[in-house]
């Protein structure tokens, strides 16, 4: 069975960095699109960053240059490098894996099929 486990959420300030990471288990890691997404509150999930099994990504437009997600295949887990984290990034952050696909993932939370339980994090002014 598919898991997903996500941590290093957390409070910081305004310009800090944070490393998410998403262990994943139950199935062929390296071949899938994987991604994060993220839900504010009062807000639908969004997609924020993808990267398929060739190791291409993709981001939303506000977190381009802020943000880098990465895989590491030998270690079944996935990143995700948050700097200069403004408080518009707070949020429940959610890792997926889309195990229909290798490339050209999509962005768009309904596609994917497996989901983490989340982590929290919050960026204060």
């Amino acid at each position: 069975q598919v898991q997903l486990v996500e941590s290093g959420g957390g409070s910081v300030q305004t310009g800090g960095s944070l490393r998410l990471s998403c262990a994943a288990s139950g199935y062929t890691y390296s071949n899938y699109c994987m991604g994060w997404f993220r839900q504010a509150p009062g807000k639908e999930r969004e997609g924020v960053a993808t990267i398929g099994g060739y190791g291409r990504s993709s981001y939303k437009d506000s977190v381009k240059g802020r943000f880098t997600i990465s895989r590491d295949n030998a270690k079944n887990t996935l990143y995700l490098q948050m700097n200069s984290l403004k408080p518009e990034d707070t949020a429940m952050y959610y890792c997926a894996a889309d195990l229909g696909r290798s490339v050209s993932c999509r962005m768009e939370s309904g596609f994917w099929d497996a989901w983490g339980q989340g982590t929290l994090v919050t960026v204060s002014s």
